[in-house]
């Protein structure tokens, strides 16, 4: 049935692709009664005539009977394709609002777009939320984990909705609260896609060497994913890589059939360009990145192959010790993942001003999303006891876990380097944990040449803090510290 002009609804969803479609049907189960509408009217009817049938939900046919059907503030969400789109549909609905009402993006956005709507609409006497929606389509109908962020001032009105169709932890608490101002939400939903690549990356390479150092099977791997599942690395990627591994089809395993082509939608990319615009070591997601680019080249990589050589064929290695080691060199790398991504909400949060709760972000993540796993229980607690921990490796429980497992990350890695089994995720982790732990590290040198070619000057190890500058080449020239301060 179309909009009418009773303005009794809860919330207006606009975009009816699975994920919009799915989010109305769990609000619709949760007992909010939602306005569904799409650019084409057609989508609309399929969708009431559909999978809506014999609900409450309604279908609009114009922006003005969604608006006119919803009781105030208004709040519309939109699912539509992140960009241009976004704006277009803003610009609609602006001369239909009224002061206060609500709009909400709940796409894969930049967060750079959300702090330039929100200042927008602000601008135009309205509210925007910029949240983030993971779980796929399974979590938008069964529970997805959201992460609103933008004008505070619309969090009362959103939460009773958005906290009841959001997932649950095993205690019954919502993976969803409010993050921050501005880009907050999206910022955060995008460190998430980056840990996720990260994720994605280290299982990958764990993959790679059970086949290629083990010679395991593909039914010998997805029992060792499953049982992986059942202790420190249980996590929902843990868990679908185990189904995917045993898949098969007409007597074959689909994962043998895909091409070794990997694609991105550009959020792991954003995560890397904002961490080398704050200056934090992403290494390990950045690796992750490159690997997709990498994997990209196929055509390039299959003549590569035919002239670049590597180690000699060896022998395979046996099951049980490795793959204990490996699990456990999984382990530490996925620290190293996360220790990262905290660290870049942390230098965000002070650049853009925004009071991050790091312990409710790690249950914002503890159900519904595609990085859900009970390592985040431990995360969780790490920032409860310290909320202004510097660094998730300083916490008792992680320095520990990385102490018990460091000497198999290193044996793996060590191993599969001389197999030449490509492990980029799981080295820049090792590395980046290396270069942590270090009080001193040979950029003494590098600073030296920048001071050579560039007079950009130092500081020195007995000195008060103050910019020197070295005449290396004997010029007699010499620079001003305070115009070189690097």
């Amino acid at each position: 049935m179309n909009a009418s002009a009773n303005a009794s609804a809860d919330i207006a969803v606009i975009g009816l692709a699975v994920m919009g479609q799915n989010l109305i049907l769990n609000m619709n189960d949760h007992g909010f009664k939602v306005v569904a509408y799409n650019r084409t009217y057609e989508k609309t009817q399929q969708f009431i005539d559909g999978p809506a049938k014999d609900t409450n939900i309604i279908g609009a046919d114009s922006l003005e009977s969604m608006v006119s059907s919803l009781s105030a503030p208004r709040k519309i969400m939109l699912m539509v394709k992140a960009g241009a789109a976004v704006d277009a549909v803003i610009d609609d609905l602006i001369p239909l609002l009224s002061q206060g009402d609500i709009i909400i993006d709940g796409g894969n956005s930049n967060f750079e777009d959300s702090e330039r709507r929100a200042n927008y609409l602000a601008d135009n006497n309205l509210l925007f939320v910029g949240s983030g929606v993971s779980g796929g389509e399974e979590g938008a109908r069964n529970g997805p984990s959201l992460m609103p962020g933008g004008h505070k001032a619309a969090w009362p009105h959103l939460q009773p909705i958005f906290q009841a169709i959001a997932a649950k932890t095993e205690s019954g608490d919502p993976c969803c609260d409010w993050v921050g101002d501005g880009g907050a939400g999206h910022f955060v939903k995008m460190v998430h896609n980056g840990i996720e690549y990260g994720d994605m990356q280290l299982i990958c390479e764990a993959y790679d060497f059970m086949q290629t150092a083990m010679g395991m099977s593909n039914e010998a791997m997805q029992a060792t994913f499953s049982d992986w599942n059942k202790g420190d690395l249980d996590s929902y990627l843990i868990e679908i890589t185990a189904d995917i591994l045993g898949f098969q089809e007409n007597g074959q395993y689909v994962v043998d059939t895909i091409m070794d082509r990997a694609g991105q939608k550009g959020t792991g990319k954003w995560t890397g360009i904002n961490a080398l615009e704050l200056g934090v070591p992403l290494t390990l997601i950045g690796e992750a990145v490159f690997a997709r680019a990498l994997s990209a080249v196929k055509e390039e990589r299959v003549a590569a192959s035919k002239i670049l050589k590597g180690p000699d064929a060896q022998d395979v290695l046996a099951n049980e010790p490795w793959t204990d080691a490996l699990g456990q060199a999984l382990f530490a790398a996925k620290i190293i993942s996360y220790t990262q991504g905290y660290m870049l909400m942390r230098a965000a949060a002070e650049e853009y001003k925004w009071d991050l709760q790091y312990g409710a972000i790690a249950q914002m993540w503890r159900g519904g999303c595609i990085i859900r796993s009970a390592f985040l229980d431990d995360i969780k607690a790490a920032y409860d006891k310290a909320p202004a921990l510097d660094n998730l490796l300083l916490d008792d429980y992680f320095r520990d876990r990385i102490h018990e497992t460091q000497l198999s990350w290193r044996k793996i890695i060590g191993e599969a380097t001389s197999r030449g089994i490509p492990v980029p995720a799981m080295s820049a982790a090792l590395s980046f944990y290396d270069g942590y732990r270090n009080a001193r590290l040979p950029a003494n040198l590098l600073q030296a040449q920048r001071d050579y070619f560039g007079a950009h000057t130092y500081q020195r190890v007995d000195g008060d803090g103050s910019w020197h500058h070295t005449d290396w080449i004997g010029s007699g020239t010499s620079v001003s510290s305070s115009a070189y301060n690097a």
